[in-house]
């Protein structure tokens, strides 16, 4: 038996099936609303399948900005109108996860070989993504970067709410770090500063018994996947017109060699070393390892896609970022992650078949495919499709 489960207004997800172990078809009936509640100002619906019906449909309360509502703006600048109801979570329940634990062992051994050859290094460049800029950084970094000079590149400023820029630096600061450059290594945007503000910091130092040497010996840090491979490539293209030198990818764990020396400049003689990414041992808290699975950090599959994108919504929802209404004809914004990934699932045509067992036999629903849906919504989130988002 092949059961076709129905989507908004009834319409079905798929037509045309053939029939199954009955010669017939079973067609699902559309979900109906039951009463509705108010919830913290808002609609709380719950739906409620209709009697007798066992089978797909969406499942939990669904809180919803009720009626009339309008978006303002356009693109990632999408706000709810002035006076709009609003009836978003005031907090995330993390369903007692933990990805707190997450330290491969060549993460051991790069951060090992990295306090080896510190001694050889003129000066630090840490890269981190800017959506996160106070969250996630390698606390295992702060015993090198208090021995030589330190420069922190807040990486993808592009991908990134900078309307907060002011209170980030001021917040930076009073953690002791002077030093602080935003850049977007696909544009080489501000990457030419790198190589003036490095030689600066060298030169005003001391260079511990190095100073016959003339070239400069820089070592790059940071977390996984924040652009530390592209770095080094943009400080090529603009320095040395040359291609890339290292690999790089839009997931963690890419550069897996420890301190690739690699030159990026003549005038003055410059050799960065690349290194792996290293996580912390132990990350802080799970929501600091939730935003660093969101920008990429740690793998999807370790944290989950479904609870990252359901991270990601909350996130979106709670700074009105509503360009994903638009984008896959949500109709108005919603704090349900399951209505929001079905709806994402229609939009790009995703299904899949689910066998489900009832009292009279095996049968083949075809239901929206939420994981592809909700791979979907974090890689478009990625990707800066979604709007400019300060994690932090």
């Amino acid at each position: 038996m092949t059961v076709l489960l129905l989507g908004d207004e009834g319409s079905p997800l798929v037509e045309g099936l053939s029939g199954g172990c009955s010669g017939r078809d079973v067609f699902a009936p559309p979900v109906t609303s039951g009463p509705a509640e108010r919830s913290g100002g808002g609609v709380c619906e719950r739906p409620e399948p209709e009697a007798g019906w066992r089978g797909g449909g969406v499942t939990g309360c669904a809180l919803r900005v009720a009626p009339p509502w309008r978006l303002v703006g356009s693109g990632g600048g999408m706000r709810l109108a002035a006076g709009a109801l609003r009836a978003w979570r005031e907090r995330f329940n993390f369903g007692g996860r933990d990805v707190a634990a997450w330290f491969p062992g060549h993460m051991a051994k790069g951060l090992r070989r990295m306090k080896e050859t510190l001694r050889k290094v003129d000066c630090l460049i840490e890269v981190h993504d800017a959506r996160i800029p106070f969250s996630g950084r390698n606390p295992a970094f702060q015993e090198a970067l208090g021995i030589r000079p330190h420069l922190l590149v807040l990486n993808k400023m592009d991908l990134a709410d900078l309307t907060h820029k002011a209170r980030i630096l001021t917040r930076l600061e009073q953690e002791g770090l002077k030093n602080i450059l935003f850049t977007n290594c696909v544009k080489d945007e501000n990457v030419k500063k790198v190589i003036p503000l490095v030689t600066d910091l060298v030169s005003s130092s001391q260079r511990y018994q190095r100073a016959e040497n003339v070239e400069y010996c820089i070592m790059v840090i940071g977390v996984p996947n924040v652009g530390k491979s592209s770095l080094i490539n943009s400080m090529r293209r603009l320095h040395l017109k040359k291609g890339k030198a290292s690999r790089v990818g839009g997931e963690p764990g890419i550069t897996k060699a420890v301190l690739t020396r690699i030159q990026v400049s003549e005038r003055p003689l410059m050799y960065l070393l690349d290194t792996p990414g290293v996580l912390a041992p132990r990350i802080e808290s799970v929501e600091t390892g939730m935003k660093l699975a969101l920008c990429g950090a740690i793998r999807d599959h370790l944290v989950g896609e479904d609870i990252m994108a359901d991270y990601l919504l909350y996130t979106l929802n709670k700074q009105q970022q509503f360009s994903y209404v638009e984008r896959y004809g949500l109709g108005e914004p919603s704090d349900d992650i399951e209505s929001v990934l079905k709806r994402v699932a229609l939009n790009l045509g995703k299904k899949h078949k689910v066998k489900v067992l009832t009292g009279t036999g095996d049968v083949n629903v075809i239901a929206p495919d939420y994981p592809a849906a909700a791979y979907e919504l974090l890689r478009t989130f990625r990707k800066g499709e979604l709007g400019q988002v300060l994690l932090d």
